[in-house]
């Protein structure tokens, strides 16, 4: 499901550049950032264009004491909780000129000012051309800007090899991951008999 919202992300970014004609069908790209800095052939790839990039995964601890349970026609089905995360995704624009590059920043904000709240109902995707959205049924995240201090936009920077380019970080909420495996299935329990015994 990371990969997922990642995408999603990325073709309602491209679609929103498109519509307002800042940029080309081509203009977003999901890929890691650091590659700028190195000699792979992808750097290429990067070159005039807003990327998007993991920067880390959160574990939502306050959803781990969900039931692992569920009753489905008359059966207990147990199985582990799903795994909530929060995503925490940094969006760099790297254009052929720094003021385009600051004008693509604004232009993410104001998209994401405007929708932030991406759910099955409310977003068309690409789903055909995807393999990975064949097992997508719903989803629902919410996008919330992540202001970081000058200490950690340093090391985020020093990490991803040092050159800074105009960007925006956003923590993305709430990403679930669940298997869907049944661990095991027991009927339900609807009443208790027998006796009490006197303990004196």
């Amino acid at each position: 499901m990371i990969y997922e919202a990642l995408q999603i992300l990325k073709e309602q970014l491209e679609n929103y550049f498109v519509n307002i004609d800042f940029g080309t069908g081509n203009f977003v790209a999901l890929e890691n950032i650091a590659l700028l800095e190195t000699s792979h052939d992808n750097a290429d790839n990067l070159k005039g264009k807003v990327v998007l990039t993991l920067l880390n995964l959160e574990e939502e601890a306050t959803l781990k004491n969900l039931p692992h349970y569920r009753i489905v026609d008359g059966s207990t089905k147990y199985r582990n909780p799903a795994v909530h995360i929060n995503i925490y995704l940094l969006i760099s624009a790297n254009c052929d000129t720094y003021a385009k590059s600051l004008r693509s920043i604004s232009k993410v904000i104001q998209f994401f000012q405007g929708k932030n709240v991406f759910t099955s109902a409310n977003t068309v995707y690409n789903r055909d051309e995807n393999v990975a959205f064949d097992d997508l049924e719903s989803f629902k995240f919410i996008l919330e800007l992540y202001t970081p201090s000058f200490e950690e936009l340093n090391y985020v920077w020093g990490t991803l090899g040092g050159r800074q380019l105009p960007s925006v970080i956003y923590k993305i909420q709430l990403v679930s991951i669940d298997q869907g495996k049944t661990i095991s299935e027991s009927e339900v329990i609807h009443q208790l008999k027998g006796e009490l015994g006197n303990k004196n």
